[in-house]
């Protein structure tokens, strides 16, 4: 599996320079992918006291300006959005961001979306809440075209263009899209239009999903194998002991990459989060499972 890392958003704090050095020494350690969450706007919980998951209180780096820095001071490692929320965003504007970070980077962008669950932050964007997944697959297909063609001319239900294109457009004609999320609506998108899946929990809970996952990808006239997996490994929530077992558990599932999440472990300064990297990687490759 390629092993990648999550960018601690809501940790690492505002300083360039622990940014700089956080993603310098993932790719020093030799981690093939930097991973970051993303989210525009944060709820406040002054009127919201039962609201559960990120608020406004959460610090949130924007992904695209946050990759267009890191295109500069790294050079191999790939840089991937897990997920990007699509729907909450114009689709021409995220196509043109994309392809300015993989030109920027030469070629290293994966582009992950998801659908989201915040309808506050929609609703601060002015995006429907409520036809998110559809609209999700006709985005796919538009930043597609817009990536690989010079000029477009669309009409579709929420997408009108009228003969024009972006430029620059991405080296390779295309940017890998991955699609997180969980439920059986996501896993059939997954099958049609996915280059790869971002599943979470552990592998014995996933092993249902991921056989239908590999069946709607055959009904959909595609082979599984065409089709990556990257789970994510919480060190919060498991154990040391605990961590090669999760990873190889993932990898007899058919997993092709791997992202360590050290968010939410007591880590207060970029050392420390480093160093939990540090180990995690070690253990993986002591237990052949990187690579």
């Amino acid at each position: 599996m390629r092993v990648g890392a999550v960018f601690p958003q809501t940790e690492i704090g505002n300083d360039p320079g622990d940014i700089r050095r956080w993603a310098t020494a993932v790719e020093e350690l030799g981690y093939d992918h930097i991973l970051a969450y993303d989210h525009v706007l944060g709820a406040s919980t002054d009127s919201r006291p039962d609201w559960h998951g990120y608020t406004s209180e959460d610090p949130f780096h924007e992904v695209f300006v946050l990759f267009g820095y890191l295109a500069a001071i790294t050079r191999t490692v790939e840089l991937a959005t897990g997920v990007l929320v699509l729907p909450q965003r114009q689709t021409a504007l995220v196509a043109k961001q994309a392809a300015e970070v993989d030109v920027l980077s030469g070629g290293r962008l994966r582009l992950g979306i998801g659908i989201g669950w915040n309808e506050v932050e929609y609703g601060a964007l002015g995006e429907s809440f409520c036809d998110r997944g559809a609209r999700s697959e006709e985005q796919v297909g538009l930043l597609r075209e817009l990536w690989s063609t010079p000029v477009v001319t669309r009409a579709s239900r929420w997408h009108h263009v009228d003969s024009a294109g972006i430029n620059p457009r991405p080296a390779a004609g295309m940017i890998p899209v991955w699609l997180g999320g969980s439920a059986d609506q996501t896993l059939r998108r997954v099958a049609r239009i996915g280059d790869g899946w971002l599943p979470t929990g552990e592998p014995d809970r996933a092993r249902d999903k991921v056989e239908r996952l590999r069946d709607y990808t055959r009904r959909a006239g595609r082979q599984p194998g065409d089709i990556g997996i990257e789970p994510r490994l919480n060190l919060a929530a498991v154990p040391p002991g605990d961590r090669a077992g999760y990873a190889a558990g993932w990898r007899d599932l058919g997993a092709t990459h791997l992202t360590v999440n050290t968010m939410g472990s007591g880590h207060a300064t970029v050392s420390g989060h480093l160093a939990a990297l540090r180990d995690t990687l070690g253990a993986l490759e002591g237990a052949g499972l990187t690579g």
